[in-house]
């Protein structure tokens, strides 16, 4: 009879772990300029004439499938979004987007910026705009945290994007913290289930392998240490996430060996040994360490993967307090059909066209994590292949361009429509088998399907060659990668044995 009991009891205390057990998930996502449409935008790309309604909508639904894609369609508990315009008309008062949401619970946003569409809607900033995207798409439960436009005095350029969260979490509190010529780093404390979670949305200053801007990451940096040293000097164990476009590579201080301090690796003190964050000297473990470096990729850029986008969280995540790192599950976010090519490359946003394509330069990077009910901040969670950061060499992880299959991925000029032009938004990005005349000209360009496209490689030797062997008049066959900058229309090619 008291075996029977002390059974019932035993059970009964795994049924409490299980209902007190909260599983979510954190997505962090740069989602390339979401501006709003006020009419007023420091960036080309965003004023009216060429940012339009129907472009809005393109975006904004594009953003709602991809969050669409966690949790079975219901979407994170927690997004860490990177590149929102900061609001140039701004109203009087916060918006109030619960207000929002009931006002036009009656239409949905295709209307809204269609038939709809007026200055009241114009006026909405971009967050508003997202969220009702996401209700529409039943992704649904979200509060919303802005980063505030806060400059530390003497800075010399007013910030033109931000930072938000978006949380099924009580918020409790949220502050944006300013450094000198850069964007605030948003900080939003939630309660999970009556455990406090401190999320820091970032995004640092651009140029990730230029020395000349390191010291503004480095600035960044320290900005986000010092509060988080406030917090750990407080609560060692305490459960912190730092999310966002960090514009640095996991292993700045190896790749970029002339760039003394970094501020990913030497000024926030983000490393690659799992255990190590058990002691005292090393809190914080950036999740890119979880998948092989082969594979370490969320960016592109001259044919590198880059690891621009972050999740790093601090050693309270590994004990059995709060809220705790569901091991291993650390993810980037690219879905093939939807945000990656048939390449596995990130589908960029274009605003070429009536109402623009593609979704982000950057797959959001994602993790999952549970509350315990134990309350033990002395006991650590048993971790499967834990990583050990290793000799790194620095080298980047190349895009395989020599390995793709371009009879079968190529869109070849007998089989398009006649009279077809290649320069709509739906081909950006996709390989073409061209076989045409080499314009005249200073500029490398080849007149092909009656149109003239310029040539161009990343590789600066492949680049040199081309243009040794590339003369004006001459037939010329190659695969090229379909692109536009500045407006002009080109082919990349990416690889040496693109040209035949």
């Amino acid at each position: 009879m008291r075996m029977i009991q002390i059974k019932q009891w035993l059970l009964g205390l795994g049924l409490v772990a299980l209902v007190h057990a909260r599983p979510f998930t954190v997505v962090a996502y740069n989602v390339e300029n979401l501006f709003d449409l006020d009419g007023v935008a420091s960036y080309e790309d965003y004023q009216p004439a060429r940012y339009t309604p129907a472009h809005a909508l393109t975006k904004l639904q594009n953003i709602a499938r991809v969050v669409g894609r966690f949790e079975g369609g219901r979407g994170p508990d927690v997004l860490l979004l990177a590149e929102l315009e900061v609001d140039a008309t701004p109203g009087k008062t916060p918006p109030n987007y619960d207000a929002i949401l009931a006002r036009y619970a009656g239409v949905k946003l295709v209307d809204m910026l269609g038939a709809k569409f007026g200055p009241e809607i114009a006026d909405l900033p971009s967050e508003a705009l997202l969220l009702k995207a996401l209700a529409d798409a039943g992704l649904s439960g979200y509060r919303v945290v802005v980063g505030e436009e806060v400059t530390v005095a003497g800075s010399e350029r007013k910030q033109e994007i931000k930072c938000a969260v978006f949380t099924r979490f009580p918020v409790t509190r949220a502050v944006s913290h300013p450094t000198l010529n850069a964007r605030a780093i948003l900080e939003a404390q939630v309660d999970v289930d009556g455990a406090p979670l401190f999320l820091f949305a970032n995004h640092w200053k651009s140029g990730a392998g230029d020395p000349a801007t390191e010291p503004m990451r480095v600035a960044n940096a320290q900005t986000l240490r010092t509060r988080l040293d406030e917090i750990l000097r407080a609560d060692p164990n305490a459960d912190i996430i730092i999310g966002g476009d960090l514009n640095s590579q996991y292993n700045q201080k190896q790749r970029y060996p002339k760039m003394k301090p970094t501020g990913i690796n030497d000024t926030l003190r983000s490393q690659g040994n799992e255990l190590a964050v058990r002691g005292t000297q090393r809190d914080l473990y950036n999740l890119w360490f979880e998948v092989p470096a082969a594979e370490r990729g969320s960016d592109t850029y001259r044919g590198e993967w880059g690891t621009l986008m972050h999740l790093i969280i601090a050693r309270g995540l590994y004990d059995y307090r709060g809220v705790q790192y569901v091991d291993n599950s650390f993810a980037v976010a690219k879905f093939g059909g939807l945000n990656a090519d048939d390449k596995g490359l990130p589908v960029r946003w274009s605003g070429s066209g009536p109402g623009g394509s593609g979704f982000s330069d950057h797959f959001p990077v994602s993790a999952k994590f549970v509350t315990v009910p134990d309350g033990r901040a002395d006991r650590w969670i048993a971790l499967r292949d834990a990583s050990v950061e290793q000799q790194d060499s620095g080298a980047p992880v190349k895009i395989g361009y020599g390995g793709i299959d371009l009879e079968k991925v190529a869109l070849i000029a007998e089989k398009l429509p006649a009279g077809a032009s290649l320069r709509r938004p739906s081909n950006l990005g996709k390989i073409v088998r061209v076989d045409g005349i080499v314009a005249p000209g200073t500029r490398l360009a080849v007149d092909f399907l009656g149109e003239t496209y310029d040539v161009f490689s990343h590789d600066e030797a492949l680049r040199k060659k081309l243009r040794g062997d590339f003369k004006a008049g001459d037939r010329v066959r190659f695969y090229g990668e379909l692109g536009q900058y500045r407006a002009r229309w080109q082919f990349v090619v990416q690889d040496a044995s693109w040209v035949k």
